[in-house]
């Protein structure tokens, strides 16, 4: 590589350029803030919600919206497709789609500037909602990677700016390898999330080095990995997180899980383990808290990593901040969780901050 909550003004994530009295040249720096955000299923019951006539689909993000727009872009794992076409692909349990009329309109006002597309349900309706996906996506002018029409499509890295960054971002999934795209099939970028196979390193390590040749600013991968409704990444996402880092990614997105997992840092990389959700209808999943999820603000100073502020929300049908109960929850849940990695969490409001 060459985000508290409203009450801090001092800090906001509106603030894109500032001045530095003690700095002898008094020259201006100038700060990214780019929100991270778990899986995001605009489909399913959804459907029926916002996608009524009398219904604008910017409501599924109600009074959180104004947070979503006040930074240079969110980036989240679109957890289904966007079509009303195509057939279910066999022996699935569940099968997510949305109605791109109302979906797209619906991402687009939460500010979501990028979408990871290579994950367990990309395809639950085949090749053609697959590539239904990408071309209302992309005719929106939301960038997205980890799918395409050949190998080759899949694991091309998207390249875009946002907030005066150069950023690029490859996209993989370790999840359900029927999904990945083939010569013959649109499909997937998939891959073993493991640091020793030796085609894990070839595919993974090529894209990343593709990432690389166009000099971004800020080098991402947004990865759907590791199983559902787990509270730790496994030793093995861990070491494979660190691998990435050492590959020289600047940040890991991790996803899949639908709970928050520790922040880490690590050399000079910041691992998101897993990021939870945005807005689903999933419910409540025991007492894992699936319902309560953290924005990831990751703030960049002049290009470099200044800070991480965790902005938590509530999930029903929806979004919505959380309220003193859930935060609190939240504060205490990512602290346990984080406790193997020692990163330093400081309180912000209903928040927390992670100083990089």
């Amino acid at each position: 590589m060459s985000g508290s909550i409203p009450s801090d003004e001092t800090d906001s994530a509106d603030t894109r350029t500032t001045s530095d009295g003690d700095d002898p040249s008094n020259r201006k720096h100038h700060k990214t803030t780019i929100g991270f955000a778990g899986d995001a299923m605009v489909g399913r019951g959804l459907n029926h919600i916002y996608g009524e006539k009398d219904v604008e689909p910017a409501t599924i993000w109600g009074d959180f919206q104004p947070r979503l727009q006040s930074l240079d872009g969110v980036f989240c794992n679109l957890e289904c497709s966007l079509s009303n076409r195509g057939d279910r692909f066999p022996d699935r349990v569940y099968y997510f789609q949305g109605d791109p009329e109302w979906a797209v309109p619906a991402l687009t006002a939460g500010n979501v500037q990028f979408t990871a597309l290579s994950n367990n349900h990309s395809m639950d309706f085949g090749a053609v909602a697959l590539t239904d996906t990408i071309d209302v996506l992309s005719e929106a002018g939301i960038e997205n990677a980890g799918t395409g029409k050949t190998p080759a499509a899949a694991w091309e890295p998207a390249t875009f700016s946002v907030g005066g960054l150069d950023v690029a971002v490859v996209s993989f999934s370790d999840e359900y390898e029927f999904y990945a795209a083939t010569d013959d099939r649109p499909g997937i970028a998939w891959a073993e999330t493991d640091p020793e196979n030796p085609e894990t390193q070839r595919l993974v390590g090529n894209a990343i080095e593709r990432a690389q040749s166009g000099n971004p600013d800020l080098l991402i991968v947004s990865v759907h990995w590791g199983k559902n409704w787990i509270e730790r990444p496994s030793d093995q996402l861990v070491s494979f997180g660190h691998w990435l880092v050492d590959q020289g990614v600047d940040l890991v997105h991790g996803h899949s899980a639908h709970v928050v997992q520790a922040v880490e840092q690590y050399s000079d990389g910041v691992i998101l383990h897993d990021t939870g959700n945005l807005v689903d209808d999933f419910g409540i999943k025991d007492d894992l808290g699936n319902d309560k999820s953290y924005l990831f603000e990751v703030t960049l100073t002049d290009g470099e990593f200044d800070k991480i502020r965790l902005v938590p929300f509530h999930i029903d049908d929806g979004v919505r901040p959380a309220n003193k109960s859930e935060a609190a929850w939240l504060r205490k849940t990512m602290r346990d969780r984080s406790e193997p990695f020692e990163t330093t969490y400081e309180r912000d409001g209903d928040g927390l901050v992670v100083r990089l």
